[in-house]
């Protein structure tokens, strides 16, 4: 298999601690991390872990043995140091991403892995950046993606991501949640392996609307999408009250959930699985995985970052980057 790239993240955070941590325990799979090699070596000396660090060009071999790392070399703009944010190292973050994305187009990688940036810094040097999902949509060129966070027990895609609640019954029309559904549909065959994949959908309202005495949406905008697809052969199951969706009776041979907002799914997985759940996107013509948490300042230089988010979402790329390339019709 091609290595995975792993974009460390933003410099100060602990994305490049967590690089480090992992490969004292070496790789089963092959991957190579984008990111300034001065800067790992730095990091590692500051908490106190061995690393050989090998200089990696497309083509070559990766490391996996303990205590090396294969290193795609991208310098940083000014130096960095553990819990200090600077600005002038957002054009760094953002040229790790792009190449490491590119790579991925070009065959030169099997699939994405990011580890947390920070978006706030990145604002700052005064670059418009909403997030890795939506750098990378534009990057691919692709119309639409999915945000979807998965456990070793729960998938959970969501229709709206960071909106406010007041805008979300506005922004679920019958044409976005099209794309949402066909998308997760054919990602779930394409890049999970599952054939027949069985979709729960949560409503939008209290009970699902009520039959209409609590909201509108259910009958005028969801149930009627739901059906279109149901005629394609596409099992969806809803919509569904999500305070009772989320129990063993629902979700015991499901394959994934549809939320209609970020705060109605993703506070059940979390609660489940904060810290091994991996973000993945879905839609993009590359397989991108992520971590659950963000760059953590106060922990980069410590030691005592969680590798469990990380490592699961290099073994959530490896998985899906092993299937088969399918040929099923798309629906």
């Amino acid at each position: 298999m091609l290595p995975l790239a792993i974009t460390a993240g933003e410099p100060a955070g602990i994305g490049p601690d967590l690089c480090i941590q992992l490969a004292q325990h070496g790789f089963v799979d092959p991957v190579v991390v984008v990111c300034s090699p001065n800067l790992l070596q730095a990091r590692a000396e500051t908490l106190g872990l061995s690393l050989v660090i090998d200089l990696w060009e497309p083509g070559s071999a990766a490391a996996c043995k303990p205590g090396h790392l294969s290193v795609y070399s991208i310098p940083l703009d000014v130096s960095a140091s553990a819990g200090v944010l600077s600005a002038k190292n957002a054009n760094y973050v953002l040229k790790t991403l792009t190449v490491a994305a590119e790579g991925c187009m070009n065959g030169v990688f099997s699939g994405l892995v990011t580890a947390p940036v920070h978006k706030g810094v990145i604002n700052d040097a005064g670059i418009e950046f909403t997030g890795h999902t939506e750098y990378l949509q534009e990057l691919c060129g692709v119309e639409r993606v999915v945000m979807m966070l998965a456990s070793e027990q729960l998938r959970v895609a969501l229709v709206t991501t960071h909106l406010p609640l007041a805008d979300v019954p506005d922004a679920i029309t019958t044409s976005l949640l099209r794309q949402i559904i066909t998308i997760l549909h054919q990602d779930l065959r394409c890049k999970f392996g599952v054939a027949q994949p069985k979709i729960l959908v949560a409503g939008l309202n209290p009970h699902a609307g009520e039959g209409g005495h609590m909201g509108m949406e259910e009958i005028e905008v969801i149930s009627p999408v739901l059906d279109e697809f149901r005629e394609k052969g596409v099992e969806l199951i809803g919509p569904l009250p999500a305070d009772t969706l989320f129990t063993p009776k629902w979700l015991a041979d499901a394959d994934a959930v549809l939320a209609m907002y970020h705060d109605q799914g993703l506070p059940v997985l979390k609660y489940q699985s904060f810290g091994s759940a991996v973000n993945i996107t879905l839609g993009l013509p590359i397989i991108r995985t992520s971590v659950d948490h963000g760059t953590a300042l106060d922990l980069a230089g410590t030691g005592k970052a969680d590798m469990g988010s990380l490592q699961q979402a290099i073994k959530s790329a490896a998985l899906m980057a092993k299937l088969p390339t399918s040929t099923s019709p798309a629906i």
